[in-house]
């Protein structure tokens, strides 16, 4: 108990891990600010991200610092669709696979909701990735990151579509 009341204390203090990391020139975690995202500080790959999301939406810690300006948050912060695409696809990336193989579906609406993509738009970029599946799904393996930059060469390779490009 006393380990977390002084880790609280000190991210209170120094702003958090991800204040510290923007000011080093990193970028912050994809994991957004809060306690969890605090306990699992530098480890890498989606499980201790979506550790560190759950941990932060679940507990309610998210709120208290975004509105008080402590645990890595910031007050006047903005939410940038980039960031909110890495949570979407951290989240459901099996989901995602399965709505571009068919075409459709609700992860997939979400994501061009997302990027806003125009509704005379929707139709071509649901063709464009599920054309491009393999492309972007090469392996059960593959990484939120890897299929950010899949689907941005698909986009940036479409004369409509190119405005849609994740800037990263």
């Amino acid at each position: 108990m006393r380990l977390v009341l002084a880790s609280a204390v000190l991210a209170v203090t120094l702003g958090g891990p991800a204040a510290w990391a923007q000011q080093q020139g990193e970028p912050a975690s994809s994991a957004g600010c809060g306690v969890g995202t605090m306990l699992f500080e530098g480890q890498k790959g989606p499980v201790p991200q979506i550790l560190a999301v759950t941990t932060n939406g679940t507990s309610g810690n998210q709120t208290f610092g975004i509105t008080s300006g402590t645990l890595g948050c910031e007050k006047d912060g903005v939410v940038r669709p980039p960031t909110k695409v890495h949570v979407l696809l951290l989240s459901s990336l099996d989901n995602l696979a399965g709505d571009v193989a068919r075409g459709d579906g609700e992860t997939l609406n979400s994501l061009a909701s997302l990027l806003t993509v125009a509704p005379e738009d929707q139709p071509r970029f649901f063709a464009a990735l599920q054309h491009n599946f393999v492309r972007l799904f090469p392996s059960e393996n593959v990484t939120v990151d890897e299929v950010i930059a899949s689907m941005n060469a698909v986009l940036a390779q479409d004369a409509v579509l190119q405005r849609y490009v994740i800037a990263t």
